[in-house]
């Protein structure tokens, strides 16, 4: 019996020990389910110089076709179908997720005026309450406005503020749809109550007179929406709203801010590559327009005011900007006078003005360096941070004459913090961290920034976090590897505690700066659009091999994530190396490149042309055609893919991800999953909300957790 006993004792430590050395459980059979087939109805799209295509879904084009409504709603049955066996991982990770938000939290006050701003949310819901104190923060609090009231039995909501100069009255910029149509509301803080005046359909954007009455707003093409007017109303009166500027150039769009002096507004239009601004008089409402520099091709400016000059940020002869300074009475660009000079290795992102201090942001290889130049003597100082990789920005500094500048920084491994810095003794407070509930340790992760080289010897930057007691640079460990790379616009490397999950459960999350945006400056932006966009997507799939063959993934467990022109990202790269990728998310992907480009009705057209190319122009057409996903989708095998989309998005519209998807359920030859998700009631950001935005991110966790056996 004692012998029987060890034996069968034996049996079971032997079974534990395999059990716990061997690799997570395969996800269970997915359900014999046929996946909804949209309809193939051809449409013959022309082009101007004669190339003509078959598009067999143009149909999905009408969200108010209630047989496009019913497909995508059986997609997203198909999903729930699928995805069942994940209901449990999908709960956790939520609940996880959930658990290290602060739920009672609130933002660090700044101060505007006598006044300090902030928002603070209360435990179990999901939007911000705005509140302010006056004089000091141990006053009273005042809610501007509450909206989780506002928000009540809204399936979206969204909202911001604006402050008139004497703060009595605050706009309410809201918006239930998704869309970007915000209607303005005021309220009076004296009484309480909304004024009766209220301004539907407007981008949000708004500026205050000095009058403290009337409020400039632009507005979009309700087809197009393209942001092409701007508009004045003056409270309590009945006449029609004062069209200020119609911008007629169907490249540009325009909106409205005031400068840091608040002597004047100015009217901003631009695109892409170029901008130019216009001044108004803030104390006169009915002052015209007056040009700062006209457009010129190829030149993009931004102004501020302070003191008796304008300070420009300008790409003009300065392929990294630079700043200039110019009087008010003589603007022309003759006149510009160099503040700070182009430099060849260092990029200059943004600027603020103080009574005493010009701050500057100065970027190079993706990272941020906070640079402080004394008015008086031109001595200089700067804000050292003292990680690999990280972002650090200028945060909001209403005030003009001040000693202290706010500022941002987080990096891979700190959450969100926001300091402020004596600009006079270099003493910096940290006034805030976000704090992580769930017994998270900094300590725990590791972050590394390393150099890919490009087929064309490009140096690309990665940043790279991960669970350091869960990583073996083995090539064992699961990757997920995001990107963005287009429109100039910089990924820094930003903490998510929504990531920790991924990374507590042994995946790497790489960050690649492919070309198409500014990490490495001005030429990294120019060698990533147009007519040499190609090697935004190259970039991507040689960080993808950097990553396997330097260990940080397994080539079996690759991940590859991007949304928006990111997914425009992610569906070139299906199509070019889809043998790369065990699967790939894209979030309301740009992936019909031509047939946007084409219509001029739609967003996303004319005033990116200068991003993407002119389809009117055949060589620029050619070479759009040659990579857009959805036109380049072939009869092959394809890797596990998951889409997204909001049927009220206004930058992407649904109906591309939609198209994409019936094309390669018609083409692929692999057995591999295809899921589409549409939410019914978002836009381009997905659900709204803290809680709500959480269940799709467990969503698109549990998708690749499942696809590696990672169950639990």
């Amino acid at each position: 019996m004692i012998q029987k006993s060890l034996v069968l004792s034996a049996f079971i430590g032997l079974v534990a020990f395999l059990n716990a050395c061997s690799p997570a459980k395969e996800s269970p059979a997915r359900p014999d389910v046929k996946p909804p087939v949209a309809r193939k109805v051809p449409f013959e799209i022309v082009a101007k110089h004669g190339h003509k295509r078959i598009d067999d879904y143009y149909w999905l084009k009408n969200r108010e076709d209630t047989a496009v409504i019913s497909y995508l709603t059986a997609e997203n049955k198909y999903m729930d179908t699928m995805t069942a066996h994940t209901k449990g991982l999908r709960e956790k990770l939520y609940e996880e997720m959930k658990g290290r938000i602060k739920e009672k939290d609130e933002s660090v006050p700044y101060k505007d005026g006598e006044f300090y701003y902030y928002t603070r949310f209360e435990e179990g819901y999901d939007y911000p309450i705005y509140c302010r104190k006056k004089g000091s923060l141990e006053a009273a609090e005042e809610i501007i406005a509450n909206g989780n009231d506002l928000g009540k039995n809204q399936k979206y909501f969204n909202m911001s503020i604006s402050t008139s100069p004497k703060h009595d009255l605050i706009a309410l910029c809201i918006d239930t749809v998704g869309r970007r149509f915000y209607t303005i509301k005021v309220i009076n803080m004296t009484t309480g109550l909304m004024l009766p005046d209220q301004i539907p359909g407007t981008t949000g954007n708004i500026v205050w007179a000095n009058d403290n009455r009337t409020i400039f707003f632009s507005k979009q093409d309700p087809n197009t929406l393209r942001s092409n007017q701007v508009h004045r109303h003056t409270l309590g009166t009945t006449a029609n709203d004062k069209l200020v500027y119609e911008e007629k150039d169907q490249t540009l769009s325009c909106y409205v801010n005031k400068t840091k002096s608040k002597k004047y507004i100015l009217v901003n239009s631009g695109r892409t590559d170029a901008s130019f601004s216009q001044i108004l008089d803030a104390d006169n409402i009915n002052s015209k327009p007056v040009i700062l520099e006209p457009l010129q091709n190829d030149v993009e400016y931004q102004a501020d005011h302070a003191g008796d000059k304008f300070y420009i940020r300008t790409n003009l002869n300065a392929k990294n900007y630079r700043l200039v300074e110019v009087s008010p009475a003589k603007t022309g660009k003759e006149n510009w006078k160099d503040v700070v000079p182009n430099r060849n290795n260092v990029f200059f992102r943004g600027f603020e003005l103080f009574k005493d201090y010009l701050a500057l942001e100065d970027e190079s290889e993706g990272l941020t360096k906070i640079r402080l130049i004394k008015w008086s003597d031109k001595s200089e100082s700067a804000i050292d941070f003292g990680e690999p990789a990280y972002i650090a920005g200028i945060d909001n500094n209403p005030e003009f004459d001040t000693k202290v500048i706010r500022y941002s920084y987080q990096s891979m491994t700190t959450p969100a913090s926001t300091y402020d810095y004596t600009m006079d003794t270099h003493d910096k407070k940290l006034m805030k961290q976000r704090e992580v509930l769930g017994g998270f340790s900094a300590a725990n992760y590791q972050t590394e920034r390393v150099m890919a080289t490009a087929r064309d010897g490009a140096k690309v930057p990665i940043s790279i976090v991960y669970r350091k007691d869960k990583f073996k640079k083995d090539g064992t460990n699961p990757c997920l590897q995001y990107a963005y790379g287009s429109y100039g616009s910089t990924s820094y490397a930003t903490f998510s505690s929504n990531r920790l999950s991924l990374l507590d459960r042994g995946f790497v999350y790489a960050l690649s700066h492919v070309r198409g945006g500014q990490e490495m400056g001005g030429q990294w932006y120019e060698d990533g659009k147009m007519m040499k966009k190609k090697n935004t997507f190259t970039d991507f799939t040689d960080c993808s091999e950097y990553l396997v063959n330097n260990k940080y993934s397994d080539k079996d467990k690759l991940f590859a994530y991007g949304g928006s022109a990111g997914g425009l990202l992610m569906g070139a790269i299906t199509n070019m190396r889809p043998d790369l990728y065990k699967g790939v998310i894209a979030a309301v992907p740009f992936v019909d490149v031509i047939t946007t480009m084409m219509d001029e009705t739609i967003p996303l057209t004319t005033f990116e042309w200068r991003e993407w190319g002119n389809p009117n122009i055949q060589e620029q057409y050619e070479y759009m055609l040659s990579y857009s996903p959805y036109d380049q989708v072939e009869k092959k095998d394809y890797p596990n893919l998951l889409v997204t989309t909001g049927l009220h998005d206004s930058q992407v519209q649904y109906w591309e991800p939609a198209k994409w998807v019936a094309k390669l359920r018609a083409m692929k030859t692999d057995k591999h999953e295809l899921l589409l998700y549409t939410n019914m009631a978002a836009g381009h950001g997905g659900a709204s909300g803290r809680f709500r935005a959480i269940k799709e991110e467990a969503m698109r966790q549990a998708f690749m957790l499942d696809l590696v056996g990672i169950n639990q």
